[in-house]
Order: structure tokens, then sequence, then C-alpha cells
């Protein structure tokens, strides 16, 4: 195989309140929204996009929030943890953070030689912080609510879980990811040189339910590719492999496919590129709804059925 992913571009869930999620993400965690958008597959709800200053591929979460949205199952099928990356010094610190927010954080463990601290947004979705002992060179967002130290530097990895491992195991190792190693059911997959941003953790669990994809769930996961052209080829090669791949769809700060791994959950391969300065400035980024050209003459419809959305002074900045 010619793939060789670098790591992860976003991860995106469903979530539920907008509102609830944007002060959950913005205040609590410490993430800059990097844009305000709608699902360009059913534009009657937001895309939320949360990362650092600049929405640097690696270091996003993104959200389909609905105010009414059922609540999913964590299970089989799906990304049941997304793990984001902190300092190492640091795990003590968003320990006593969270549950002064309210947030019930588990005990911080130890995996992988790496401190992990398990927690759920409001929603319910599981996310993990994760301190690797070679640090992280990902310079954090500065917002004012986390001290820079502290802050969150990217995502670090996404844990899947599957019934069975062995044909999970075979696509990842098509993507151009390496098995590094095993704890108990646990297996783990670098993209590159590996380290946090480039992971995900295969859990096996055979006996577990299915997963339903719903509120407080992942919808999707999303690898890097550099560019059109090379994600291009590495479409081809996946059709000639057999896997069922999606035409190129323009997301108008990527370009995406998606196919689903033989566990059942969903990956998509994104383009570095154009990013999301292509239609608002770095400074405003986030501040206004921004439309792709297709849907701007429903534009008003679309303002009108779409709950209000207030952010906090510090996502918009004076300076950058």
């Amino acid at each position: 195989m010619s793939i060789k992913t670098s790591g992860l571009h976003h991860v995106t869930a469903i979530g539920g309140d907008p509102q609830r999620n944007a002060d959950f993400y913005l205040r609590t965690l410490g993430l800059r929204l990097v844009k305000t958008t709608v699902n360009f597959d059913d534009p009657g709800t937001y895309h939320l996009y949360y990362g650092d200053q600049s929405g640097k591929p690696g270091t996003l979460m993104t959200f389909f929030p609905w105010r009414d949205a059922p609540s999913g199952r964590r299970g089989t099928g799906q990304a049941t943890t997304t793990s984001f990356s902190v300092p190492e010094r640091s795990i003590g610190w968003w320990q006593q953070r969270l549950t002064e927010a309210g947030v019930s954080a588990g005990r911080i463990a130890g995996r992988d030689g790496e401190d992990v601290l398990t927690f759920h947004d409001p929603d319910g979705l599981q996310l993990a912080l994760v301190a690797h002992p070679q640090g992280d060179p990902r310079d954090p967002w500065d917002n004012g609510h986390v001290p820079a130290e502290h802050a969150i530097r990217g995502l670090h990895s996404v844990t899947l879980s599957v019934a069975e491992e062995d044909a999970t195991a075979e696509m990842f190792r098509e993507l151009g990811l390496s098995f590094t190693t095993s704890e108990g059911n646990r297996l783990r997959f670098s993209a590159g040189e590996g380290g946090p941003g480039a992971i995900v953790d295969i859990l096996v669990t055979p006996g577990a339910p299915r997963g339903l994809v719903a509120a407080g769930t992942v919808h999707h996961v999303a690898w890097r590719a550099p560019d059109e052209p090379t994600q291009a080829a590495w479409r081809a090669e996946l059709v000639d492999r057999g896997v069922s791949v999606t035409s190129i769809l323009d997301r108008q700060y990527f370009r995406s496919i998606y196919f689903r791994e033989p566990g059942g959950t969903l990956l998509e391969v994104a383009t570095d590129q154009p990013g999301f300065s292509v239609d608002e400035p770095l400074l405003e980024l986030g501040r206004a709804l921004k439309l792709p050209p297709w849907l701007e003459p429903d534009r008003e419809q679309i303002e009108h059925a779409l709950p209000v959305l207030r952010l906090p002074a510090e996502n918009n900045p004076e300076r950058v």
C-alpha cells in the first residue's frame, strides 16, 4: 500500500444543546471555536469545529449538535473514547479543574507509560486527557480560561471498540499505521513516527453490545491526507482492494472520502488544505456563520432555523 497517513485529522461527534456544547468545549476545556457552519448534508443543525488557534489538522474535535437528539449507546462498531494531549505535569491540575466545574472525572490511571484521566462531556461523550512522557511540541490555544502551561495541545488518540480484531487491525495497516504495543485486550497502532495525534487503540470486547450513534457518541474519525492528488490516489487504492468508498466530497475546509472499517466504525480521509482561513481571517475564526456557496441562497431560512449561539469574547482576541 502507498497509503501513509501522518495521523488524525479530526473526530466528529453528535451533541445535544449547541450552547451547552460550546460552553463546555470553549470554557471548560479551553479550545477555540475555529468554524461555525452547518452540517452540509443536513443544514438544519450546526457543525461546530473546535481546535487550536488556527484549527490545524490533529487538533480538531467537531460536533453536529441537535437540541432534542436522543442519547446514543457506546459499544462495538464505534470510536468509544476521544483523547486529548496535555502536558505531563498537568493531569492533576486538570483533575481539580474538572471537579470544580462539576465534571465527574475518574482516577488518574497509567496506561502504556502515560497518565490518563477519563471523563464525560455534558452529553455523555467519553473523553480522556493523556500526558505523554516525551511531551507534545504543539502550541496550545491560549484563551484565558486555561493557562497555556496546562492547555490541551490537540488530539492524542481515539479508541475503537470492536468485537473481533483481525480485520480492523488489517485495515489500519492498509492506512499506513503500524502495530506498536498491546495491553490486555487493547492494541495500539501508530501513524508516522507515532506520539500524540497519531494513535488509534483497538479495544477488543467480543461480548459487548453494538453501539448506537446518537447524542454522546462519535459519528466518525478522520485521518490526514496531505493534498487532493494524494487523497485521490489513496481512494483508488482502497477501491482496488474492495473497500466501499464515497466519492470525494467538498467540505469547504478540506476534501473528504468516507468508508467503514470492518468492525463498523465510520472513517474519513480528509485533506490538510485549504484550512479554516479560506473564508474568514484568522482573527475572526468562528465568529460568524459560514455557509458553502451552494447553501448561500438559503441563508435566511437556515439562520432562522438555527438556535442563537453566544460565544465568549476570548474566542476572538484582539491579538493573534
